[in-house]
């Protein structure tokens, strides 16, 4: 998929847990795994708010573009959206 979710770098420089990020944002650890290892198909506005008042950043701290690889299997998803 091409949008990388980044929560991993901005927990490392604020050195700050999965667990305590969960706890302060109000979702479940297993909920912010799915979303932290890129496995998420959606993200609530209100969630991507939290995380950001939790963390410090902007949604773009968390959230980048990258081009697809040849041969991705979602580039006939893409194409036929």
């Amino acid at each position: 998929m091409p949008i990388v979710v980044d929560i991993d770098v901005m927990l490392a420089r604020r050195k700050m847990s999965v667990g305590e990020l969960a706890d302060r944002v109000g979702i479940t650890p297993a909920n912010l795994a799915v979303l932290k290892n890129g496995r998420a198909k959606a993200v609530r506005f209100t969630t991507l708010e939290a995380l950001c008042a939790v963390l410090d950043c902007q949604p773009g701290d968390l959230l980048r573009w990258e081009a697809a690889a040849e041969g991705d299997p979602d580039d006939d998803l893409r194409a036929a959206g």
